[in-house]
């Protein structure tokens, strides 16, 4: 499945003095919705952090559509796009209780080793699941 959805609500600490969702705040929400899209596939972030991989992002395109407020219950919607060698890309959403779309956002990540800082090709497991969602 190239898809994952995920719900967070709006925390007071996420806005700014007039109850909107400051705009760094989005930044976190995809982040929320591309690791659970990775531990909804059997990948858990921290364990491939644990062997020696990261995965910062390269590259992230966001579009504010409409604006969140406190409080708000928020869908993050995650949709994997592509991957080549040693990147992965995803689109992302967000959307009201109420269906609106508010934000969109385009991410590109790097497999990365820890030790080297250098791109790398991801592990197996992970390739093969790339590879069978690609498909």
């Amino acid at each position: 499945m190239k898809e994952h959805q995920i719900e967070v609500r709006v925390r007071y600490s996420e806005t700014d003095q007039m109850g909107v969702v400051y705009h760094g705040s989005y930044i976190p929400y995809f982040e929320i919705g591309r690791v659970e899209w990775l531990r909804n596939k059997g990948v858990s972030y921290k364990s491939l952090e644990d062997s020696g991989i990261a995965l910062p992002i390269v590259s992230m395109t966001l579009n504010y559509k409409k604006p969140a407020r406190y409080d708000d219950l928020l869908f993050i919607t995650t949709k994997f796009k592509k991957h080549s060698s040693v990147k992965i890309e995803f689109d992302c959403e967000i959307h009201s209780e109420q269906k609106e779309l508010l934000t969109t956002a385009h991410f590109i990540l790097v497999f990365v080793d820890l030790k080297t800082g250098r791109p790398i090709n991801p592990p197996e497991h992970i390739q093969v699941l790339l590879d069978a969602i690609n498909d």
